[in-house]
């Protein structure tokens, strides 16, 4: 089964391909760190199928499903060299993608403040039962920042939300946001990885995030101050200061 894959791509062709894997929020999300890469790199930033109205084959259920689709896509497009950067679920399917890849193309991993694996003691918030102003309490350090009143959103907006959040349930498996044979075959991946933390994260503690880190065979763990679930939208100098120097460590160019 191959989906077809909505994909924004920019920046020069011949630049490090930089693949921005995005959570449940969608693509926006995100796309300031697609931005951020395509002044050198050939960044391509794709809305995973279900999100934004794109279609969902039925099969396409498992977090694995989507890495096997993005994997097929680095191999269809000659890609070698990729970082891939994911945010949140983003960042467990670049666990399962870097796990998948046999042939080497992906040459470093970055996990954003991601969901996946399962730490005692260290449960994941359930996302689903939050309100707008848990969202924001939970997701933000600044959290007045970043509410957005339902009452001040257009129905259309608030529908593409909801149907957001159907797609990200279908895939993370519910509340938990987690597969319990993941943290165990992260030692086998010896990709270079960073594990990125924003420091106020109520959805996924920094606990937890170095737990992930440590899970890896080849990680570590950067704690970014003053944000949350989103490091890059509420400190993206601190951010982009940290995914460039992992970049420059990585790349083989």
């Amino acid at each position: 089964m191959t989906p077809e894959l909505t994909l924004i791509e920019s920046g020069p062709a011949a630049g490090r391909p930089v693949l921005v894997l995005h959570g449940g929020g969608g693509p926006a999300t995100v796309a300031p760190i697609a931005e951020h890469f395509a002044t050198t790199a050939h960044t391509l930033l794709p809305t995973h199928p279900g999100w934004n109205g794109t279609p969902r084959p039925d099969g396409l259920t498992h977090v694995a499903d989507l890495a096997a689709a993005y994997l097929r896509l680095l191999r269809d497009r000659h890609l070698s060299d990729v970082l891939v950067i994911g945010s949140s679920l983003g960042g467990w399917i670049a666990a399962e993608l870097a796990m998948a890849d046999t042939q080497g193309l992906i040459s470093g991993v970055v996990l954003v403040n991601s969901v996946g694996i399962e730490v005692d003691g260290e449960p994941i918030r359930d996302f689903f039962t939050l309100d707008a102003r848990g969202v924001a309490e939970y997701a933000y350090h600044d959290s007045e920042r970043f509410y957005v009143d339902p009452a001040t959103v257009p129905a259309e907006r608030l529908a593409a939300f909801q149907a957001n959040m159907a797609a990200l349930r279908v895939f993370s498996g519910g509340p938990a946001m987690s597969d319990p044979t993941l943290r165990p075959r992260l030692a086998a991946v010896t990709t270079p990885t960073l594990v990125l933390w924003g420091e106020s994260d109520g959805i996924a503690t920094p606990a937890y995030g170095k737990e992930y880190a440590a899970s890896f065979g080849n990680a570590r763990f950067e704690v970014v101050p003053e944000a949350g679930h989103l490091p890059h939208l509420e400190q993206p100098a601190r951010t982009f200061s940290l995914l460039d120097a992992f970049a420059a460590e990585t790349g083989r160019r």
